[in-house]
């Protein structure tokens, strides 16, 4: 069976699925996504999502907390009336709380009255960070210690969680391995296109469109390593450093050493979100299409999130990566998925969907 064979099979079985599953039976939300006429295909719907798409309007302000470590991070802060919801937003790999998605789901907290903080990963706000480690997809320390801060700043609050792509990832991941130690103000989490398999992602990147994204990516990791070897000569090798073009190289030169993992793979394995999946013990929303350039639709965890009443999967056939964008209007895209994840967190407001 060919791989569009697959994914049209794979499409039936998971459609049929979440028609089944209860978000869907809640009818909290429409589960059914329409691309734009003028932004149809995967690649569109992606360059369109983190480059293209007009820039969502936010009144933002930044803080700059100090880590327990002797590092920093910096965060985006929405405020809001006193009492009302706060939204956590991890942006994707070299992205920054100024990505366009990130903005969006912003907005959509500041449209519904809520707060929200984005963080910014450690080396990813415009200045780098203080420490040689940095950021990578199966760190959630960060993330554990800003809900902790939110938590100590008003410990009746709600918060919700939204990750997207990477971020996705370090959410999902952060939920299942806390499991029930998760703080019980965290009420709900949402991630779109998370990649749930990092080996697979990063070798996605390598073929057809994902190439010139991956070119991108490994460009802002070599620059910064190399900045950062400035401060610390010893960090890792110059030369693999300069050498690397893929995500694959690259982790294996800098994102595994300096982190303590022996290789890529061994640290792909460690950090992937999919073995976490079983533990999540809050209401998640999964967002992902099918025809993702970076993921395969095959590679979706349909059977982790029919076990686990606490995932609700909405896979759709099309929709690209963190793209989801639809509207009539050329230009001027609605972000299905962003609109998707705040009416499913809402729903949890009270405690019982």
């Amino acid at each position: 069976m060919n791989r569009t064979s697959r994914l049209t099979w794979h499409a039936i079985a998971t459609a049929l699925f979440c028609a089944a599953s209860p978000a869907a039976a809640g009818q909290t939300f429409q589960t059914v996504f329409h691309p734009a006429w003028w932004c149809a295909g995967p690649n569109q719907q992606t360059l369109w999502g983190a480059l293209l798409r007009p820039t969502p309007r936010v009144p933002l302000r930044r803080e700059r907390w100090d880590t327990p470590d002797g590092d920093f991070l910096d965060v985006d802060r929405v405020d809001g009336p006193t009492g009302s919801p706060i939204l956590v937003v991890l942006h994707g790999l070299e992205g920054s709380s100024r990505s366009k998605p990130v903005l969006g789901l912003l907005r959509q907290a500041h449209r519904a009255g809520w707060r929200a903080v984005a963080m910014n990963f450690r080396s990813c706000s415009g200045e780098p960070n203080r420490l040689r480690r940095s950021y990578h997809g199966g760190e959630t320390s960060d993330l554990a210690w800003v809900i902790d801060q939110l938590v100590k700043e008003d410990t009746a609050a709600v918060i919700f969680c939204a990750g997207t792509s990477l971020g996705g990832n370090v959410l999902l991941k952060y939920l299942g391995e806390r499991g029930d130690a998760v703080p019980p103000q965290v009420r709900a989490a949402a991630a779109i296109s998370a990649p749930f398999d990092l080996a697979a992602s990063a070798r996605g990147l390598e073929q057809g469109f994902g190439g010139r994204y991956n070119r991108r990516l490994v460009a802002s990791l070599r620059k910064k390593t190399l900045q950062k070897l400035r401060r610390y000569p010893d960090l890792v090798d110059r030369s693999a450093v300069l050498k690397a073009r893929t995500l694959e190289q690259f982790d294996n030169a800098v994102t595994a050493p300096v982190h303590g993992f022996k290789n890529a793979d061994e640290y792909w394995a460690a950090s992937s979100s999919l073995q976490f999946l079983p533990k999540i013990r809050r209401p998640t929303l999964l967002i992902n299409a099918l025809d993702d350039p970076f993921f395969s639709g095959d590679l979706l965890p349909v059977k982790q999130a029919a076990e686990n009443p606490n995932l609700h999967p909405l896979f759709t056939p099309k929709g690209g990566h963190v793209g989801f964008l639809s509207g009539w209007i050329p230009g001027l895209p609605s972000a299905w998925a962003e609109n998707q994840a705040i009416k499913f967190l809402r729903s949890n407001l009270s405690g019982d969907r």
